[in-house]
């Protein structure tokens, strides 16, 4: 049940297999219970990105046990804040959803060193992203 109390973000990407798994445990890690936290994907991948695994782990953040998810209209219409990572005209657009597109490069099919500047310039948004929500 959504918490009216707490902002409630939603993470997407095409695969959830990658940037909005960084994301979502980033804000997750980084927001405790001060807000909710989802992550999906339009076209989910079978599991999260090995690499991104490892990239996280090195920051003390185990993905190890995370399964991407699939879109739907529910996540989306519970969530205050949308953020989009190249999934394009796949995401479901609601009115009174505030929405923020993020240009992130994909990590899919590279290694942990191709990964690691996108996991810290996706810390550095989270955590502007939670000073904005919470204060």
């Amino acid at each position: 049940m959504t918490d009216p109390r707490k902002p409630s973000v939603l993470f997407v990407c095409v695969h959830n297999a990658g940037r909005s798994q960084m994301a979502a445990a980033f804000l997750a890690h980084l927001g405790g219970d001060r807000v909710e936290v989802r992550s999906a994907g339009s076209a989910p991948a079978g599991t999260v990105n090995p690499a991104v695994v490892e990239a996280m782990a090195e920051k003390g953040i185990d993905l190890s046990a995370r399964t991407p998810k699939l879109l739907t209209a529910e996540a989306v219409q519970a969530s205050d804040v949308v953020i989009t990572m190249g999934c394009g005209d796949a995401c479901p657009v609601h009115p009174g959803k505030r929405y923020l597109d993020w240009q992130l490069d994909d990590p899919a099919g590279r290694g942990v060193d191709a990964v690691r500047p996108i996991r810290d310039e996706i810390e550095r948004r989270v955590r502007d992203l939670l000073t904005e929500l919470t204060g």
